[in-house]
């Protein structure tokens, strides 16, 4: 199964390192335009290897990685090891404090059909050959994906618990609002131990498709250099990933609301009034008004097949028929069809609006994806949107079941909270690391055994 390898750090300098959080990047999609701005504005933050700018960004991105490292504003750690991460987080609502336990390590990039990093959503190809292009150019990687495997018996977290009493740093994530803290594992036989509980598992990739799949196409590319000269050693053949615990109940998968910006009779149709859209989706779902949009939320909460709907000012519960299930009719697993998004984005867009298939509906300008519940009436309110469908979170359940269906779900179906960031940790598959973990470090032989 997944075969993991400790990785020697790439880290800001201890005198940057020591003010981390005016270098730390987030993802694209938990920033607005504004914030990612004011990142660029500074000339050491991650943001300039990350998503580079400018005609040739990955080329800029070569240049200042390679000044970086030079004037010492990026250091390499002496050791290899695997770097716990915490994410310390509150969800709205909540007193709650959680804690999101993983660990930084390097894996095999492993090709879709061998079954051993399972995922859970299509790519778009012009994205995959972004990435694809700035890691051939830096052989450098700046964010770790997401990746889960399941241990019930939780045997590597006291491990982590235990590298946490030293961490390295942590950074306030205004972004998120997070706590993000990063420690080491170097401990030889602790390492050799992960190993071999990773060897055991598959890992579903809960975020970062588009990178992970960037990191195939360089491996294929660099195997197609060197032909039967490979070894499989290479570290061009390995992926930096953040893993964690699908058993645990600090993992948290936040929904996903779809807004639509118009309501078309079919692809160029004339647009539908509120009256024609409820009269469409009246074959399918039962339709019933509330008094408070607010309450919608909690209304659908747990409830199977059932979406919120904010139309004109007016709030609606609507719920499937079971009866309509049946009319379902994509190619698609049984696991898939079951989903609450693949019932909406069937008999609301296909049926209602006449946008034929999960290709099309991808491609259709007309539906945002919007994580706020309240940002959601808003736009409606300001004529920004015609509705606003209100969805359940996906559960972790459902994540592995289609999964291990071998199918997808439909697009913008998960969003596992909070993101990692860019610039806590980088790591570098250039040619030169070759030999400072696989051969010098940790030998080949059984994995020691550990008390608990």
């Amino acid at each position: 199964m997944a075969e993991i390898q400790p990785l020697r750090g790439w880290r800001y300098a201890p005198a940057l390192g020591a003010d981390i959080d005016a270098y730390v990047s987030p993802l694209f999609d938990v920033v607005s335009a504004r914030q990612r701005a004011a990142l660029y504005r500074n000339p050491l933050n991650s943001i300039h290897l990350a998503v580079p700018s400018g005609d040739d960004p990955a080329g800029a991105a070569r240049a200042t990685l390679r000044r970086w490292q030079a004037e010492g504003v990026l250091r390499q750690d002496a050791l290899p090891g695997l770097y716990a991460y915490y994410q310390y987080f509150r969800l709205p609502g909540s007193a709650r404090e959680y804690c999101r336990k993983g660990f930084v390590c390097h894996v095999r990039a492993y090709d879709w059909a061998e079954g051993v990093v399972l995922r859970h959503e299509n790519t778009l190809p012009a994205s995959v050959r972004d990435r694809a292009a700035l890691l051939a150019r830096t052989e450098f990687e700046t964010s770790a994906t997401h990746g889960l495997y399941r241990d019930d018996d939780f045997e590597l977290e006291a491990h982590l618990d235990e590298a946490m009493l030293s961490p390295l740093y942590q950074t306030e994530d205004d972004y998120q609002g997070a706590r993000d803290v990063l420690a080491v594992v170097q401990d030889a036989a602790v390492i050799r131990r992960f190993q071999a509980v990773l060897a055991g598992r598959e890992v579903i990739l809960a975020d970062g498709h588009h990178r992970y799949e960037g990191s195939l196409a360089h491996r294929h590319a660099r195997q197609a250099q060197a032909g039967p000269a490979a070894t499989g050693r290479e570290p061009w053949n390995y992926h930096l990933m953040y893993l964690t615990n699908a058993a645990s109940d600090d993992l948290r998968i936040l929904p996903t609301h779809r807004l639509l910006l118009e309501l078309p009779d079919g692809p160029g149709g004339r647009a539908l009034s509120d009256a024609e859209f409820l009269a469409r989706l009246g074959p399918y779902f039962t339709v019933l008004p509330l008094e408070e949009a607010a309450d919608l939320p909690e209304i659908i909460a747990g409830k199977r097949w059932a979406f919120g709907l904010y139309l004109g000012g007016l709030a609606y519960k609507i719920r499937l028929r079971p009866e309509a299930h049946g009319q379902l009719g994509w190619d698609t697993t049984a696991e898939v069809k079951d989903l609450d998004l693949t019932v909406l984005h069937f008999f609301v867009l296909e049926r209602a609006l006449g946008l034929r298939g999960p290709d099309a509906q991808r491609a259709w300008p007309g539906v945002a994806y919007v994580r706020s519940f309240a940002e959601c009436l808003q736009r409606v309110d300001r004529g920004e949107a015609r509705a606003a469908l209100i969805v359940n979170e996906v559960t972790m359940a459902e994540v592995e079941a289609v999964c291990h269906s071998g199918a997808v779900m439909p697009a913008k179906s998960t969003f596992f909270y909070p993101k990692t960031l860019a610039g806590f940790l980088f790591g570098s598959i250039a040619d030169d690391e070759a030999g400072h973990v696989f051969d010098q470090y940790f030998q080949a032989g059984p994995a020691p055994a550990l008390p608990a």
